[in-house]
Parts: C-alpha cells; sequence; structure tokens
C-alpha cells in the first residue's frame, strides 16, 4: 500500500546556516533531522512526505523547507509558511514554487487573528496563480473565516491541519461540529492528525476514534489524508511513529479502499501532483 505521511516538520543542526527564533521549540536530539525522518519512512513502509515549515523553531524563514525539498525532490513535498501582513508573501510563494518546487503553504490567520483577513486573502490568491494546495492553520474560532475563504475561492485545493485542533475537552463537540459542516465545501479537505495530541487518554486514544470516523464519514477517504506530526518526540509524545500509523492501518478499523485513499492517494492528489513519490 501506498502511504504519505503529509506532515513531517524538520529541523537542522545547523543554526548557522539556518537560524532560530529566540526560544525555540526545540526537538530532543536529532529525532528532528532529515536523516531522522529518512530512517522513520523507511522502517514504515512510507514512500514520501510532506515537509512542514516549523514556525516554531524558524519563524517565517523557510530556507530549510526549500533547500531540502529542492536536493530531495523524489519523496518530498515543501509546505512553506509566509506571513499573510507582508504586502510581499503573494510574489514570494510564486517565486518559491518555480525556484525551488514548493507544493503548499501552510495558512496562518494575520495579525487581526482572521482566517480571512485581506492579506491572507491576497496570498491565497497567490497560491491559487502557483497552482499549490493551502493548509490551513486555524482553530475553532476562526471556522466561520474559513468557511468564507473556501466559498470565496471554490477552485483552491485546501486541507484543514488538525481538523480545527480538535481535542477532548469543553471545546471538543463544537469543533467537531464545525469541521462536519466545513465538508460541505469539496474543496476542503481534512488532515487526520490529531488522535494522538487531542485524546486526554493514553494510546491507542479510543475517546478520539468516532469523531475521526465521522469525519471520514462526512468527508469520504478521497478527502482526508494521515500525517505523523514527525518528530514523535516532540508532537506526540504519546504515541510513536509506528503506533500512530497503526491506528489507520488496523485500529480504526477502515476498510481496504478507505486506508489506501487516506493513508496515500489523496495525498499523491494534493501534493505530488497525481504522481507516487519515491524515496532514493
Amino acid at each position: 500500500m501506498l502511504i504519505v505521511d503529509t506532515h513531517a516538520h524538520i529541523y537542522s543542526p545547523d543554526e548557522k546556516r539556518y537560524p532560530v527564533i529566540p526560544k525555540p521549540y526545540r526537538p530532543p536530539g536529532d529525532s528532528g533531522s532529515v536523516p531522522s525522518l529518512k530512517r522513520r519512512v523507511e522502517e514504515n513502509g512510507v514512500s514520501g512526505a510532506c515537509l512542514i515549515q516549523t514556525s516554531t523553531f524558524y519563524g517565517f524563514d523557510n530556507r530549510l523547507i526549500c533547500d531540502t525539498a529542492k536536493a530531495e525532490p523524489g519523496w518530498t513535498a515543501g509546505v512553506v509558511t509566509l506571513n499573510p501582513d507582508d504586502p510581499h508573501s503573494p510574489v514570494l510563494i510564486q517565486s518559491l514554487v518555480k525556484q525551488y518546487g514548493i507544493r503548499a503553504m501552510r495558512s496562518i490567520p494575520g495579525k487581526d487573528g482572521r482566517i480571512d483577513s485581506p492579506g491572507v486573502a491576497a496570498l491565497w490568491k497567490g497560491c491559487q496563480a502557483a497552482g499549490i494546495t493551502i493548509n490551513a492553520l486555524v482553530s475553532l474560532n476562526n471556522a466561520g473565516a474559513l468557511a468564507h475563504m473556501l466559498e470565496w475561492f471554490p477552485e483552491q485545493r485546501v486541507t484543514i491541519d488538525h481538523c480545527l485542533n480538535l481535542r477532548a475537552g469543553r471545546d471538543r463537540e463544537a469543533t467537531l461540529q464545525e469541521m462536519l459542516r466545513l465538508a460541505r465545501y469539496p474543496n476542503a479537505h481534512a488532515k487526520l492528525t490529531f488522535l494522538p495530541t487531542g485524546s486526554a487518554e493514553q494510546y491507542p486514544f479510543r475517546d478520539m476514534h468516532e469523531p475521526c470516523r465521522r469525519i471520514i464519514a462526512a468527508y469520504t477517504p478521497d478527502r482526508c489524508v494521515w500525517g505523523s506530526d514527525f518528530p514523535c518526540e516532540l508532537w506526540t509524545p504519546k504515541s510513536t511513529y509506528a503506533q500512530h500509523l497503526k491506528l489507520f492501518r488496523e485500529l480504526l478499523g477502515l476498510e481496504t479502499a478507505a486506508q489506501e485513499a487516506i493513508l496515500g492517494a489523496t495525498a499523491v492528489r494534493l501534493y505530488f501532483g497525481g504522481r507516487a513519490p519515491r524515496r532514493g
């Protein structure tokens, strides 16, 4: 079965070439390095990975993502994060796509706290012109604003990172209901990375199984993707890479066709231009 990891953060030990922000959120040891990611994907039969710009380490400096995407084009898809309040960002994203083969952009709210602010809309226009996917990193409070953007950009492919950060607790049901409402937009996709981060339980996070199945049913497997949150030592300390993958290969009870779409086929369409990634 073809497997693509749509959510892998990477870090470099060379902090002179790739300087970090003050007080960075740092992974232990070399757990977030590219060689470490290669080991994880090889151990688990994963063919490709989306490299996510780690804003908690590099801010808006996307050089590591760009350099790695260009050096490892066969199996990676670079995902950058640009400042939505910088008027140069819409032109910059198109340049990064041409120069480095960037495949997607992670979209965050503007300085006003909204994902439908004018700066964000201008940046989405740049992404649409470049023909790349947008990963929307928003929470429950921006669900309505995200709906506006999905309406304004009906041809733009959009993946909702972490399903609005769905997690156990007071807002779980409200967040789930908003995710289900957003499924009515055919250009919206669900990134099913929230089980280990949102669960109030230990592995296998059974309190998140039913919400996950409901999201899959609403979006269909053809609009859902899996991601590991690599490095798991930092982002999902309650589960290993292999355990996170096992949730979808075995424990959620998904049929084979659903697994094939969620674990690979949908990601290939969104991030790899329809061509299966290959390592080596």
